[in-house]
């Protein structure tokens, strides 16, 4: 009974994991989606609700993205540490949560 409570608590920790990596990865595409606009002059309006939406991608991306920044610099007008950030969230999602944890 025991073993079964724990591999079903295993297994839901797992899931809950596996979910917020693939919400973070969503953020992180929207956040570049939304810069890359911005970056080809389609700003929308002001407005309070937009604001905050952009401050807080803003506050959740760019920490985790900095570290990817550090090791892939820009090339020309291309930041490539998204890229390098999502396949990060990926390859630990297929092996740490879905391999180890999961099993």
């Amino acid at each position: 009974m025991t073993a079964l409570l724990l591999a079903s608590a295993r297994t839901d920790i797992a899931d809950y994991l596996s979910t917020l990596i693939q919400i973070y990865t969503l953020l992180i595409v929207l956040y570049i989606i939304i810069n890359l606009l911005f970056s080809l002059g389609l700003r929308p309006p002001y407005s309070p609700g937009m604001d905050a939406v952009l401050t807080f991608l803003r506050e959740i991306c760019e920490p985790f993205l900095r570290i990817f920044r550090r090791v892939i610099p820009m090339v020309g007008a291309f930041d490539f540490s998204p890229i390098l950030a999502i396949l990060t969230l990926q390859i630990i999602n297929s092996l740490v949560v879905q391999g180890a944890i999961h099993g």
